[in-house]
Protein backbone atom coordinates (compact mmCIF):
# COMPACT_ATOMS: atom_id res chain seq x y z
CA UNK A 1 0.00 0.00 0.00
CA UNK A 2 1.14 3.56 -0.52
CA UNK A 3 -0.38 6.53 1.23
CA UNK A 4 0.61 9.97 2.36
CA UNK A 5 1.27 9.98 6.07
CA UNK A 6 1.36 13.03 8.31
CA UNK A 7 2.73 13.12 11.80
CA UNK A 8 1.03 15.09 14.61
CA UNK A 9 2.84 18.27 13.59
CA UNK A 10 1.66 17.96 9.98
CA UNK A 11 5.07 17.01 8.53
CA UNK A 12 5.44 14.20 6.00
CA UNK A 13 6.56 10.92 7.51
CA UNK A 14 7.89 7.84 5.70
CA UNK A 15 5.32 5.12 5.09
CA UNK A 16 6.74 2.07 6.80
CA UNK A 17 3.43 0.41 7.70
CA UNK A 18 3.09 -3.11 6.25
CA UNK A 19 0.31 -3.68 3.71
CA UNK A 20 -3.14 -4.19 5.19
CA UNK A 21 -4.87 -7.53 4.71
CA UNK A 22 -8.65 -7.35 4.28
CA UNK A 23 -10.61 -9.25 6.89
CA UNK A 24 -13.46 -10.20 4.57
CA UNK A 25 -15.26 -9.45 1.29
CA UNK A 26 -16.72 -6.14 2.45
CA UNK A 27 -13.37 -4.89 3.68
CA UNK A 28 -11.72 -6.06 0.46
CA UNK A 29 -14.18 -3.82 -1.39
CA UNK A 30 -13.45 -0.85 0.86
CA UNK A 31 -9.70 -1.44 0.63
CA UNK A 32 -9.81 -0.24 -2.97
CA UNK A 33 -10.13 3.25 -1.46
CA UNK A 34 -6.92 4.96 -0.35
CA UNK A 35 -8.97 6.89 2.21
CA UNK A 36 -10.17 3.65 3.82
CA UNK A 37 -6.65 2.24 3.90
CA UNK A 38 -5.43 5.41 5.58
CA UNK A 39 -8.21 5.32 8.18
CA UNK A 40 -7.44 1.68 8.95
CA UNK A 41 -3.93 2.66 10.13
CA UNK A 42 -3.72 2.76 13.92
CA UNK A 43 0.03 3.36 14.15
CA UNK A 44 0.21 6.70 12.35
CA UNK A 45 -1.82 9.74 11.38
CA UNK A 46 -2.75 10.32 7.76
CA UNK A 47 -4.50 13.08 5.85
CA UNK A 48 -7.69 11.01 5.96
CA UNK A 49 -7.73 11.04 9.76
CA UNK A 50 -7.65 14.83 9.64
CA UNK A 51 -10.46 14.97 7.06
CA UNK A 52 -12.64 12.88 9.36
CA UNK A 53 -11.80 15.08 12.34
CA UNK A 54 -12.54 18.28 10.41
CA UNK A 55 -15.88 16.97 9.16
CA UNK A 56 -16.98 15.95 12.63
CA UNK A 57 -15.71 19.17 14.19
CA UNK A 58 -17.64 21.29 11.71
CA UNK A 59 -20.76 19.28 12.48
CA UNK A 60 -20.32 19.93 16.19
CA UNK A 61 -19.77 23.62 15.44
CA UNK A 62 -23.12 23.79 13.74
CA UNK A 63 -24.75 21.97 16.64
CA UNK A 64 -23.38 24.60 19.02
CA UNK A 65 -24.51 27.43 16.78
CA UNK A 66 -27.99 25.98 16.41
CA UNK A 67 -28.56 25.33 20.10
CA UNK A 68 -27.19 28.70 21.17
CA UNK A 69 -29.24 30.60 18.57
CA UNK A 70 -32.45 29.07 19.86
CA UNK A 71 -31.54 30.00 23.43
CA UNK A 72 -30.41 33.52 22.55
CA UNK A 73 -33.48 34.46 20.52
CA UNK A 74 -35.92 32.92 23.06
CA UNK A 75 -36.95 36.28 24.60
CA UNK A 76 -37.64 37.73 21.10
CA UNK A 77 -39.58 34.67 19.93
CA UNK A 78 -41.70 34.70 23.08
CA UNK A 79 -42.48 38.38 22.55
CA UNK A 80 -43.34 38.13 18.84
CA UNK A 81 -45.63 35.10 19.21
CA UNK A 82 -47.01 36.30 22.57
CA UNK A 83 -46.27 33.05 24.41
CA UNK A 84 -45.69 32.71 28.14
CA UNK A 85 -42.65 31.01 29.65
CA UNK A 86 -44.58 27.78 30.39
CA UNK A 87 -45.91 27.79 26.80
CA UNK A 88 -42.42 28.30 25.43
CA UNK A 89 -41.11 25.51 27.65
CA UNK A 90 -43.84 23.16 26.36
CA UNK A 91 -42.98 24.00 22.75
CA UNK A 92 -39.31 23.24 23.34
CA UNK A 93 -40.28 19.98 25.04
CA UNK A 94 -42.41 18.90 22.05
CA UNK A 95 -39.55 19.64 19.65
CA UNK A 96 -37.12 17.76 21.88
CA UNK A 97 -39.40 14.70 21.90
CA UNK A 98 -39.06 14.53 18.13
CA UNK A 99 -35.34 15.11 18.53
CA UNK A 100 -35.11 12.16 20.87
CA UNK A 101 -36.50 9.90 18.14
CA UNK A 102 -33.72 11.07 15.85
CA UNK A 103 -31.14 10.69 18.60
CA UNK A 104 -31.85 6.97 18.72
CA UNK A 105 -32.87 6.33 15.09
CA UNK A 106 -29.81 7.82 13.35
CA UNK A 107 -27.20 5.84 15.36
CA UNK A 108 -29.33 2.66 15.01
CA UNK A 109 -29.29 3.15 11.25
CA UNK A 110 -25.53 3.73 11.43
CA UNK A 111 -25.12 0.31 13.02
CA UNK A 112 -27.07 -1.23 10.15
CA UNK A 113 -25.76 0.74 7.15
CA UNK A 114 -22.49 2.37 8.21
CA UNK A 115 -21.30 5.64 9.73
CA UNK A 116 -20.22 7.73 6.73
CA UNK A 117 -23.36 7.75 4.56
CA UNK A 118 -25.70 8.35 7.48
CA UNK A 119 -23.52 11.23 8.71
CA UNK A 120 -23.61 12.94 5.30
CA UNK A 121 -27.41 12.58 5.02
CA UNK A 122 -27.80 13.82 8.57
CA UNK A 123 -25.70 16.96 8.01
CA UNK A 124 -27.47 17.87 4.78
CA UNK A 125 -30.90 17.41 6.30
CA UNK A 126 -30.50 19.48 9.46
CA UNK A 127 -28.75 22.40 7.73
CA UNK A 128 -31.34 22.68 4.97
CA UNK A 129 -34.20 22.58 7.48
CA UNK A 130 -33.01 25.63 9.43
CA UNK A 131 -34.47 28.21 6.99
CA UNK A 132 -37.91 26.70 7.66
CA UNK A 133 -37.73 28.14 11.14
CA UNK A 134 -37.15 31.62 9.72
CA UNK A 135 -40.41 31.33 7.78
CA UNK A 136 -42.54 30.55 10.85
CA UNK A 137 -45.81 32.56 10.67
CA UNK A 138 -46.92 31.48 14.14
CA UNK A 139 -45.86 29.63 17.27
CA UNK A 140 -47.20 26.24 16.12
CA UNK A 141 -45.22 26.38 12.87
CA UNK A 142 -42.10 27.42 14.79
CA UNK A 143 -42.37 24.40 17.08
CA UNK A 144 -42.98 22.04 14.15
CA UNK A 145 -40.01 23.40 12.17
CA UNK A 146 -37.77 23.25 15.23
CA UNK A 147 -38.86 19.64 15.79
CA UNK A 148 -37.69 18.69 12.27
CA UNK A 149 -34.34 20.41 12.86
CA UNK A 150 -33.83 18.63 16.18
CA UNK A 151 -34.80 15.26 14.66
CA UNK A 152 -32.09 15.64 12.02
CA UNK A 153 -29.47 17.43 14.11
CA UNK A 154 -29.41 15.01 17.02
CA UNK A 155 -27.96 12.20 14.94
CA UNK A 156 -24.65 14.05 14.70
CA UNK A 157 -24.09 13.54 18.42
CA UNK A 158 -23.41 9.85 18.11
CA UNK A 159 -22.52 9.21 14.46
CA UNK A 160 -19.75 11.79 14.11
CA UNK A 161 -18.10 10.87 17.39
CA UNK A 162 -18.26 7.16 16.56
CA UNK A 163 -16.61 7.71 13.18
CA UNK A 164 -13.75 9.63 14.79
CA UNK A 165 -13.35 7.19 17.69
CA UNK A 166 -13.30 4.23 15.29
CA UNK A 167 -10.67 5.67 12.94
CA UNK A 168 -8.17 7.66 15.03
CA UNK A 169 -5.30 5.91 16.88
CA UNK A 170 -6.29 4.84 20.40
CA UNK A 171 -3.57 6.96 22.05
CA UNK A 172 -5.17 10.13 20.62
CA UNK A 173 -8.83 9.14 20.75
CA UNK A 174 -9.80 11.21 23.78
CA UNK A 175 -7.93 14.28 22.55
CA UNK A 176 -9.41 14.33 19.05
CA UNK A 177 -12.98 13.49 20.12
CA UNK A 178 -12.71 16.31 22.67
CA UNK A 179 -11.14 18.71 20.17
CA UNK A 180 -13.99 18.04 17.77
CA UNK A 181 -16.49 18.46 20.58
CA UNK A 182 -14.89 21.80 21.43
CA UNK A 183 -16.06 23.11 18.06
CA UNK A 184 -19.44 23.33 19.77
CA UNK A 185 -18.05 26.29 21.71
CA UNK A 186 -16.90 27.99 18.51
CA UNK A 187 -20.39 27.50 17.10
CA UNK A 188 -21.94 28.91 20.27
CA UNK A 189 -19.61 31.90 20.05
CA UNK A 190 -20.63 32.42 16.42
CA UNK A 191 -24.25 32.30 17.55
CA UNK A 192 -23.46 35.06 20.03
CA UNK A 193 -21.97 37.13 17.21
CA UNK A 194 -25.04 36.51 15.06
CA UNK A 195 -27.29 37.59 17.93
CA UNK A 196 -25.25 40.68 18.73
CA UNK A 197 -24.92 41.82 15.08
CA UNK A 198 -27.39 40.15 12.71
CA UNK A 199 -30.37 39.73 15.05
CA UNK A 200 -29.89 43.15 16.57
CA UNK A 201 -30.19 44.76 13.11
CA UNK A 202 -32.43 42.41 11.08
CA UNK A 203 -34.41 40.46 13.66
CA UNK A 204 -34.29 36.90 14.98
CA UNK A 205 -35.44 35.28 11.70
CA UNK A 206 -32.23 36.28 9.94
CA UNK A 207 -30.24 34.07 12.32
CA UNK A 208 -31.81 30.92 10.87
CA UNK A 209 -30.97 31.59 7.22
CA UNK A 210 -27.15 31.59 7.41
CA UNK A 211 -26.67 28.00 8.65
CA UNK A 212 -28.00 26.54 5.37
CA UNK A 213 -24.48 26.76 3.90
CA UNK A 214 -23.44 23.94 6.23
CA UNK A 215 -25.16 21.53 3.82
CA UNK A 216 -21.95 21.72 1.75
CA UNK A 217 -20.25 19.78 4.54
CA UNK A 218 -22.22 16.70 3.50
CA UNK A 219 -20.41 16.70 0.15
CA UNK A 220 -17.07 16.91 1.97
CA UNK A 221 -17.99 13.89 4.10
CA UNK A 222 -18.98 11.80 1.12
CA UNK A 223 -15.88 12.66 -0.93
CA UNK A 224 -13.08 12.55 1.64
CA UNK A 225 -14.25 10.53 4.65
CA UNK A 226 -14.23 6.70 4.46
CA UNK A 227 -16.33 4.16 6.30
CA UNK A 228 -15.30 3.01 9.77
CA UNK A 229 -12.97 -0.03 9.60
CA UNK A 230 -14.41 -1.28 12.89
CA UNK A 231 -17.92 -1.30 11.43
CA UNK A 232 -16.75 -2.92 8.17
CA UNK A 233 -14.97 -5.72 10.03
CA UNK A 234 -17.96 -6.28 12.29
CA UNK A 235 -20.22 -6.67 9.25
CA UNK A 236 -17.75 -9.10 7.67
CA UNK A 237 -17.63 -11.14 10.87
CA UNK A 238 -21.43 -11.33 11.05
CA UNK A 239 -21.71 -12.45 7.43
CA UNK A 240 -18.96 -15.05 7.81
CA UNK A 241 -20.52 -16.61 10.90
CA UNK A 242 -24.05 -16.55 9.44
CA UNK A 243 -22.83 -18.23 6.25
CA UNK A 244 -21.03 -20.92 8.24
CA UNK A 245 -24.11 -21.65 10.35
CA UNK A 246 -26.39 -21.79 7.30
CA UNK A 247 -24.13 -24.35 5.58
CA UNK A 248 -23.64 -26.43 8.71
CA UNK A 249 -19.96 -25.60 9.11
CA UNK A 250 -18.41 -25.50 12.55
CA UNK A 251 -17.51 -22.22 14.22
CA UNK A 252 -15.30 -21.45 17.21
CA UNK A 253 -16.73 -21.10 20.69
CA UNK A 254 -15.68 -17.44 20.65
CA UNK A 255 -17.60 -16.82 17.41
CA UNK A 256 -20.62 -18.71 18.73
CA UNK A 257 -20.68 -16.63 21.90
CA UNK A 258 -20.22 -13.41 19.90
CA UNK A 259 -22.96 -14.08 17.33
CA UNK A 260 -25.35 -15.15 20.07
CA UNK A 261 -25.08 -11.63 21.45
CA UNK A 262 -24.85 -9.85 18.11
CA UNK A 263 -28.07 -11.40 16.74
CA UNK A 264 -30.17 -10.16 19.66
CA UNK A 265 -32.18 -6.94 19.39
CA UNK A 266 -29.89 -3.99 20.08
CA UNK A 267 -31.69 -2.73 23.19
CA UNK A 268 -31.64 -6.20 24.68
CA UNK A 269 -27.88 -6.47 24.12
CA UNK A 270 -27.37 -3.33 26.20
CA UNK A 271 -28.66 -5.12 29.29
CA UNK A 272 -26.92 -8.47 28.91
CA UNK A 273 -24.82 -9.30 32.00
CA UNK A 274 -21.54 -8.20 30.38
CA UNK A 275 -22.99 -4.85 29.21
CA UNK A 276 -25.40 -3.84 31.98
CA UNK A 277 -22.90 -1.92 34.12
CA UNK A 278 -21.41 -0.04 31.15
CA UNK A 279 -24.86 0.88 29.86
CA UNK A 280 -25.93 2.25 33.23
CA UNK A 281 -22.72 4.25 33.68
CA UNK A 282 -22.81 5.71 30.16
CA UNK A 283 -26.48 6.63 30.53
CA UNK A 284 -25.88 8.22 33.93
CA UNK A 285 -23.07 10.39 32.55
CA UNK A 286 -25.20 11.40 29.56
CA UNK A 287 -28.24 12.22 31.72
CA UNK A 288 -26.38 14.33 34.25
CA UNK A 289 -24.57 16.24 31.49
CA UNK A 290 -27.80 17.05 29.66
CA UNK A 291 -29.62 18.02 32.87
CA UNK A 292 -26.82 20.47 33.65
CA UNK A 293 -26.64 21.93 30.18
CA UNK A 294 -30.39 22.13 29.55
CA UNK A 295 -30.85 24.17 32.71
CA UNK A 296 -28.12 26.66 31.90
CA UNK A 297 -28.24 26.49 28.12
CA UNK A 298 -31.98 27.06 27.85
CA UNK A 299 -32.42 29.68 30.52
CA UNK A 300 -29.13 31.59 30.93
CA UNK A 301 -30.06 34.42 28.51
CA UNK A 302 -33.45 34.82 30.20
CA UNK A 303 -31.80 34.71 33.62
CA UNK A 304 -29.32 37.43 32.66
CA UNK A 305 -32.14 39.57 31.25
CA UNK A 306 -34.49 39.14 34.23
CA UNK A 307 -32.03 39.11 37.12
CA UNK A 308 -29.41 41.53 35.83
CA UNK A 309 -31.15 43.56 33.12
CA UNK A 310 -28.79 42.53 30.30
CA UNK A 311 -29.77 43.39 26.74
CA UNK A 312 -29.62 40.97 23.80
CA UNK A 313 -26.33 42.57 22.73
CA UNK A 314 -24.87 42.13 26.22
CA UNK A 315 -25.77 38.49 26.75
CA UNK A 316 -24.95 37.81 23.10
CA UNK A 317 -21.44 39.17 23.64
CA UNK A 318 -21.13 37.13 26.82
CA UNK A 319 -22.10 34.00 24.88
CA UNK A 320 -19.28 34.65 22.42
CA UNK A 321 -16.65 34.75 25.15
CA UNK A 322 -18.31 31.94 27.14
CA UNK A 323 -18.26 29.60 24.14
CA UNK A 324 -14.66 30.41 23.18
CA UNK A 325 -13.34 29.89 26.71
CA UNK A 326 -15.28 26.63 26.77
CA UNK A 327 -13.24 25.52 23.76
CA UNK A 328 -10.10 25.80 25.88
CA UNK A 329 -11.75 23.71 28.57
CA UNK A 330 -12.84 20.92 26.23
CA UNK A 331 -9.49 20.68 24.44
CA UNK A 332 -7.66 20.81 27.76
CA UNK A 333 -9.88 18.04 29.12
CA UNK A 334 -9.13 15.94 26.02
CA UNK A 335 -5.40 16.28 26.63
CA UNK A 336 -5.83 15.33 30.29
CA UNK A 337 -7.94 12.22 29.65
CA UNK A 338 -5.41 10.83 27.15
CA UNK A 339 -2.34 11.62 29.25
CA UNK A 340 -3.61 11.06 32.80
CA UNK A 341 -6.81 9.04 32.39
CA UNK A 342 -10.54 9.47 31.89
CA UNK A 343 -11.46 9.63 35.56
CA UNK A 344 -9.09 12.46 36.45
CA UNK A 345 -10.24 14.52 33.47
CA UNK A 346 -13.87 14.19 34.54
CA UNK A 347 -13.24 15.14 38.15
CA UNK A 348 -11.06 18.18 37.42
CA UNK A 349 -13.58 19.63 34.97
CA UNK A 350 -16.64 18.93 37.11
CA UNK A 351 -15.22 20.31 40.35
CA UNK A 352 -13.85 23.46 38.68
CA UNK A 353 -17.15 24.12 36.92
CA UNK A 354 -19.23 23.49 40.04
CA UNK A 355 -17.22 25.92 42.18
CA UNK A 356 -17.30 28.86 39.78
CA UNK A 357 -20.91 28.28 38.68
CA UNK A 358 -21.94 28.57 42.34
CA UNK A 359 -20.01 31.83 42.75
CA UNK A 360 -21.46 33.18 39.47
CA UNK A 361 -25.03 32.40 40.50
CA UNK A 362 -24.69 34.34 43.76
CA UNK A 363 -22.97 37.48 42.46
CA UNK A 364 -24.75 40.64 41.34
CA UNK A 365 -21.62 42.45 40.22
CA UNK A 366 -21.38 42.82 36.42
CA UNK A 367 -17.60 42.38 36.38
CA UNK A 368 -17.77 39.23 38.47
CA UNK A 369 -20.58 37.88 36.27
CA UNK A 370 -18.09 38.01 33.42
CA UNK A 371 -15.10 36.69 35.41
CA UNK A 372 -16.91 33.83 37.15
CA UNK A 373 -18.95 33.09 34.03
CA UNK A 374 -15.90 32.59 31.86
CA UNK A 375 -14.19 30.54 34.57
CA UNK A 376 -17.07 28.13 35.07
CA UNK A 377 -17.37 27.62 31.32
CA UNK A 378 -13.95 25.89 31.39
CA UNK A 379 -15.18 22.98 33.50
CA UNK A 380 -18.87 23.11 32.65
CA UNK A 381 -18.27 22.86 28.90
CA UNK A 382 -14.92 21.08 29.29
CA UNK A 383 -16.52 17.93 30.70
CA UNK A 384 -18.33 17.35 27.40
CA UNK A 385 -15.07 16.18 25.83
CA UNK A 386 -14.59 13.33 28.32
CA UNK A 387 -18.34 12.57 28.29
CA UNK A 388 -18.53 12.17 24.50
CA UNK A 389 -15.41 9.99 24.51
CA UNK A 390 -16.77 7.99 27.45
CA UNK A 391 -20.06 6.95 25.85
CA UNK A 392 -18.33 6.01 22.57
CA UNK A 393 -15.95 3.72 24.48
CA UNK A 394 -18.52 2.02 26.68
CA UNK A 395 -20.18 0.04 23.89
CA UNK A 396 -18.79 -2.61 21.48
CA UNK A 397 -18.77 -1.89 17.74
CA UNK A 398 -21.73 -4.17 17.02
CA UNK A 399 -24.01 -1.91 19.09
CA UNK A 400 -22.00 1.30 19.46
CA UNK A 401 -24.66 3.25 17.58
CA UNK A 402 -27.54 1.66 19.49
CA UNK A 403 -25.76 2.19 22.80
CA UNK A 404 -24.88 5.81 22.14
CA UNK A 405 -28.37 6.43 20.79
CA UNK A 406 -29.99 4.86 23.85
CA UNK A 407 -27.87 6.74 26.40
CA UNK A 408 -28.21 10.14 24.76
CA UNK A 409 -31.88 9.69 23.81
CA UNK A 410 -32.77 8.88 27.41
CA UNK A 411 -30.57 11.76 28.55
CA UNK A 412 -32.39 14.19 26.27
CA UNK A 413 -35.76 12.93 27.47
CA UNK A 414 -34.76 13.44 31.09
CA UNK A 415 -32.84 16.68 30.53
CA UNK A 416 -34.95 18.47 27.92
CA UNK A 417 -38.45 17.04 28.43
CA UNK A 418 -38.77 16.24 32.13
CA UNK A 419 -36.20 18.50 33.81
CA UNK A 420 -37.54 21.80 32.39
CA UNK A 421 -40.66 21.22 34.50
CA UNK A 422 -38.38 21.40 37.52
CA UNK A 423 -36.44 24.47 36.33
CA UNK A 424 -39.53 26.47 35.31
CA UNK A 425 -41.45 25.43 38.44
CA UNK A 426 -38.59 26.73 40.60
CA UNK A 427 -38.50 29.98 38.63
CA UNK A 428 -42.28 30.43 38.92
CA UNK A 429 -42.22 29.63 42.65
CA UNK A 430 -39.23 31.82 43.56
CA UNK A 431 -39.32 34.47 40.83
CA UNK A 432 -35.82 33.59 39.62
CA UNK A 433 -33.78 30.81 38.03
CA UNK A 434 -31.14 31.19 40.76
CA UNK A 435 -32.13 28.12 42.78
CA UNK A 436 -32.48 26.02 39.61
CA UNK A 437 -28.93 27.02 38.66
CA UNK A 438 -27.64 26.18 42.15
CA UNK A 439 -28.87 22.60 41.77
CA UNK A 440 -26.47 22.07 38.87
CA UNK A 441 -23.21 22.07 40.89
CA UNK A 442 -24.77 19.32 43.02
CA UNK A 443 -25.50 17.30 39.87
CA UNK A 444 -21.94 17.87 38.61
CA UNK A 445 -20.30 16.77 41.87
CA UNK A 446 -22.53 13.68 41.93
CA UNK A 447 -21.31 12.76 38.45
CA UNK A 448 -17.69 13.28 39.54
CA UNK A 449 -18.14 10.88 42.47
CA UNK A 450 -19.72 8.13 40.35
CA UNK A 451 -17.10 8.37 37.60
CA UNK A 452 -14.20 8.43 40.04
CA UNK A 453 -15.33 5.47 42.15
CA UNK A 454 -17.16 3.19 39.71
CA UNK A 455 -16.00 3.82 36.13
CA UNK A 456 -13.45 1.72 34.19
CA UNK A 457 -10.29 3.40 32.87
CA UNK A 458 -10.18 3.09 29.06
CA UNK A 459 -7.44 5.58 28.20
CA UNK A 460 -5.20 4.35 25.39
CA UNK A 461 -7.02 1.05 24.88
CA UNK A 462 -7.98 -0.20 21.43
CA UNK A 463 -11.77 -0.32 21.08
CA UNK A 464 -11.65 -4.07 20.48
CA UNK A 465 -9.50 -4.35 23.58
CA UNK A 466 -12.30 -2.82 25.62
CA UNK A 467 -15.18 -4.80 24.11
CA UNK A 468 -15.71 -7.59 21.62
Amino acid sequence: MSSTALDAAGARAPDITPPLTPGGPLEAKHMRSAAYRNAAQQGKLTSTHWHIAWANGLGWGFDGMDGAIFALVAPMVMQEFAVTLPEYRSGVQIAMLFGIIGLYLWPWLADQFGRRTLLAINIAMFSLMMPLVALSPNWGFFVAAYAIVRFALNGEWAIGSMLVAETWPARLRGMIVSADRSAWGVGAALAGTITAVVVQNWGWRAAFVLPAVVALLAIYVRLLCPESPYWVRTMDRKRRIRAALQTGQGISEEDRHWIDKAEKVGIRQLFLPDMRRGTLLATFVACTNVIAFSTVGLWMPLFLKEAHGWSAAEYGSFYVAWGLIGVVGIIGAGWIIDKFGRRLGFVLMLVEGAVFLTLWTYTNDNTLLWVYGLLWSIGFLGVWGPATTYTAEMYPTRIRGVGNGFSWALAFFVGYVLWPFVSVWIREATGSFQLAFLLIPVVMLGQAAVVWWWSPENAGKDLDGIHV
